[in-house]
């Protein structure tokens, strides 16, 4: 009997992640499938389970250990073998197996792996997680069991095919575009341009050669560097738009026809102001990291915005639970629930893109300028431990409480009259996340001066660089 140490830091809030090879091990993922199919067992969701994984190096060798972990449990497997985590999402709809293990890292470095876990609608997140991660640590202490052959069906399917008729039978553009898709070498990369094609579009394509060790940029569209060749190359062929897609193809970065960046937040404006005639009153999700302007727009378009924490899967389980037509997330994970199931897909959200341009005369920088933009810092990072976050982010709700409005859905989001600024504790990492926004320059400086000060009051917490 072989004994096996699990990492405390590995379950995360959304998902498993950690370092291929020392935190993740063939070990590890064996156990992970084992527990994961009791658990789909207990919950009656069927008899088989899918698995897919992304192209990073590591990813084969885990997802044979999930695979072997699944049969050795007495569950049968549809393996899917490589795809991207949204070809995953549909397979799960398609095939009509609801439990799932997706071996992916998204855009994390490429030594690093971890493992998406779908189950019901949407994927685990949070509890169900740290359940699951007990089961797996219960298992490694009581020792590895010998491996014995397993009974268990295993089946191969791909589903490309039918994922890639569903894209074209579901977008139609009213004219053919040149479009510029940029997969940073990811999963995405044999899949996406084909999507476009079959949309119609001339598709140029920028590293969208499989390859695991990221060597052109790193595989994160929603960070300004990993964007400037794409940007250099929309210009350069005068094309109608440039879409940049994850690592593994959930993610979505896009640039207009003028090389102009245009954030989550910023996107989900230009879909609300397609979706809201068609959903009057609709109640219109706003992530704290987002703009002010998104809930202003949102108002001044008939929606209703409320304020949401930070999380691909909480704003997924909001989608489903309130039936909204529509949400997002500012670091590019869009879920269209009007004409879609749901779920988070790069390619989808560019075709959507794509459609916008399309249905009218003027190109998408025009469109993108009529949306209000306020000056705003990037996503700010600052040491501080996972054992004192979260008090940290506590201490500051009610110090800030005592004088001003504050959003606490997810760390304080302080609102002042000419902007707002947000604190809150990372999920994933031993940091806090900051981001500020003024009506003007001035009022940006003054806000990011009060969140410094307040921090500097924080011994546990260190220094602070917004650039």
């Amino acid at each position: 009997m072989a004994t096996l140490t699990i990492p405390a830091a590995i379950w995360r809030e959304y998902d498993v992640r950690g370092v291929a090879g020392t935190d993740l091990t063939p070990e590890l993922a064996r156990l992970l499938g084992y527990a994961f199919a009791q658990l789909a067992r207990a919950r009656g969701a069927g008899r088989e389970v899918v698995v897919g994984r992304d192209n990073r190096v590591s990813s084969p060798e885990l997802a044979r250990g999930v695979i072997e972990g699944i049969r050795a449990a007495g569950l049968g497997v549809c393996d899917l073998g490589q795809v991207t985590t949204p070809v995953f999402y549909f397979a799960r709809l398609h095939l009509g197996i609801e439990p799932g293990i997706m071996v992916t890292a998204s855009h994390n470095p490429g030594r690093e792996n971890g493992f998406k876990l779908a189950l019901g609608r949407g994927t685990l997140v949070g509890q169900d997680i740290t359940d699951l991660g007990a089961a797996v640590r219960g298992l490694a202490a009581e020792g590895l069991p010998e491996r014995t052959p397993a009974t268990s069906p295993l089946r191969t399917a791909d589903v490309l095919p039918d994922y890639y008729a569903d894209m074209a039978a579901r977008v139609r553009l009213a004219r053919p575009l040149h479009v510029v898709v940029d997969c940073g070498n990811g999963t995405a990369s044999p899949i996406s341009p084909e999507v476009f094609r079959r949309l119609g579009c001339r598709v140029t394509e920028l590293f969208c050669v499989s390859d695991p060790t990221f060597p052109n940029h790193h595989p994160d569209p929603v960070r300004p560097e990993n964007l400037q060749a794409l940007i250099a190359e929309v210009r350069r062929l005068g094309a109608d738009l440039g879409i940049g897609i994850d690592g593994d193809g959930d993610r979505i970065g896009a640039v207009a026809d003028d090389g102009r960046i245009l954030w989550g937040d910023e996107l989900m404006m230009l879909f609300w102001r397609e979706i809201l005639p068609r959903y009057p009153q609709s109640a219109v999700l706003v992530e704290v990291k987002c703009s002010q302007a998104l809930w202003d727009d949102a108002v001044a378009h008939g929606g209703r915005p409320f304020f949401h924490r930070t999380g691909h899967s909480h704003i997924k389980a909001t989608l489903y639970a309130r039936n909204l037509p529509f949400a997002g997330e500012l670091s590019g994970h869009l879920f269209f629930h009007d004409e879609f199931p749901g779920y988070d897909d790069a390619t989808y959200a560019g075709a959507r893109l794509a459609r916008l341009v399309a249905a009218g005369s003027r190109p998408l920088s025009a469109l993108a300028g009529e949306l209000p933009r306020y000056p705003a810092t990037p996503e700010v990072r600052v040491a501080c431990a996972d054992d004192v976050k979260f008090q940290v982010v506590e201490r500051l709700q009610r110090m800030f409480a005592a004088g001003h409005d504050v959003v606490t859905v997810d760390g304080a989001r302080v609102l002042w009259d000419d902007g707002w600024g947000l604190i809150r504790a990372s999920n994933t990492q031993p940091v806090l996340v900051l981001r500020a926004e003024g009506r003007t320059e001035a009022a940006l400086r003054a806000i990011c001066g009060r969140l410094e000060e307040a921090l500097r009051a924080q011994p546990e917490v260190g220094p602070v660089s917004w650039t």
